[in-house]
């Protein structure tokens, strides 16, 4: 069952708009067994729009098309929609009765634009747009369907949900797909590749293996699609505990899951608290743990000392330990990933020192050089990282070690 997307919009061709729609569609395609064949946007003109959907329909069963559905004169979908399946635009009651209501509850008179927002194709199903003004369509030809939805990702998203998504499953059989992430952090892509090869090798026809990297972490995606659900679902499981057992020391998640949120789950069932201590980079971490909702039952908060003076007059860094040892290194880190703990009164503490870049290295510390530390009970523990040139990655993958340094050790 194959499907291709359209975008329509001259914004999304100079830039000016990035194209998400595409993403989320294909994603809640592929999860009912519906593959995206190709995904194309282009510009707000008839022929393009035309010639677009005439491609389209020779090589997939389901077409979905966003975009060019507002009330102006530069939204032409309608209209080419009209002359790709030779009917015509008539004032359909029903979406003119939802049109009004939209407008009244704002307490907003409605314009002539806005009527014609209730002008559909005639030979169209027309799909209702719980939150907007803009109808979706349903077409049917040469055995195809295609569906035209507004642009606007939260209108498209609700329509999709409600009904197209379920039209579609009751139109079409549908194989039933299973994705299981496994998440990995320690070892790059290449060589968890050879790791595991042995396993990969032996998985079952019908499961694809994808790896999925991103700074500090590689995930790995388990995909199967099949008519047999249960069959599908005992052999992805059987395979994902084999992987488990091949290599627990990479494996910190599975699916949704975040290396802070793991950390806090354990934190937070250990009954225990978190403070951090950050140089390089910059507040990251303290970012990441409170993106979780509930983060304060085990989080305390941060002291961010990117400047020396700072790391002496906030943290106590002895002057003499970072004019001995510099701030990048094993001596003034552990002393920071104690003193926080001492100083926000928390269970455990996390430090971080490093190089950043893309300057400030040096030859015995090159750029990428990172230091950190966690603080404990009876323990301070600390560990040199040595990752890339690029400031960016760099501060992401700082946190994630240190964040994965803490999670070992609960």
């Amino acid at each position: 069952m194959k499907a291709e997307i359209i975008t329509i919009g001259d914004e999304l061709l100079i830039g000016q708009v990035i194209d998400t729609n595409s993403a989320w569609m294909a994603e809640q395609l592929n999860q009912i067994g519906i593959n995206v064949h190709q995904i194309t946007s282009i510009s707000d003109q008839s022929q393009h729009i035309l010639k677009t959907l005439k491609e389209a329909g020779n090589r997939a069963r389901i077409v979905l098309i966003t975009g060019g559905l507002g009330p102006t004169r530069d939204d032409i979908t309608k209209d080419a929609l009209c002359q790709y399946f030779a009917t015509r635009l008539v004032l359909n009651q029903e979406a003119l009765a939802d049109v009004m209501r939209f407008f009244e509850k704002r307490n907003i008179a409605i314009t002539e634009l806005n009527r014609k927002q209730a002008e559909l194709p005639e030979d169209c199903k027309s799909i209702p747009n719980p939150i907007g003004t803009a109808r979706g369509m349903w077409f049917e030809k040469d055995n195809t369907v295609y569906i035209s939805m507004p642009g606007v990702p939260f209108e498209m998203k609700q329509m999709m949900l409600t009904s197209i998504l379920p039209l579609l499953k009751e139109k079409f059989s549908l194989a039933t797909v299973i994705h299981k992430t496994i998440l990995t952090t320690g070892l790059g892509e290449s060589f968890l590749a050879a790791r595991i090869e042995e396993w990969e090798d032996n998985l079952p026809a019908g499961v694809k293996l994808a790896y999925l990297p991103q700074p500090g972490i590689v995930r790995l995606r388990l995909t199967g699609k099949s008519c047999h659900a249960d069959k599908l679902k005992n052999d992805i499981t059987d395979h994902t505990n084999k992987l488990k057992a091949l290599i627990p020391d990479l494996i910190f998640g599975e699916d949704q899951d975040t290396m802070e949120k793991v950390v806090g789950e354990k934190l937070k069932a250990k009954e225990e608290s978190l403070s951090t201590a950050e140089s390089c980079t910059g507040g990251y971490i303290a970012h990441l743990i409170t993106s979780i909702p509930g983060s304060s039952t085990w989080y305390n908060g941060s002291i961010v000392s990117y400047s020396n003076n700072a790391k002496s007059t906030l943290l106590d860094v002895p002057h003499e330990l970072l004019d001995k040892h510099g701030a990048v290194s094993k001596e003034v880190v552990e002393v920071m990933a104690k003193n926080v703990r001492e100083k926000l009164k928390t269970t455990w503490s996390i430090a971080v020192s490093g190089i950043a870049g893309p300057d400030g290295g040096t030859i015995e510390k090159p750029v990428g050089t990172v230091w950190v530390a966690i603080a404990g009970p009876n323990l301070v523990y600390s560990e040199q990282f040595l990752f890339g040139d690029n400031r960016e990655r760099n501060i992401r993958r700082s946190a994630i070690a240190a964040l994965n340094l803490l999670r070992i050790r609960l």
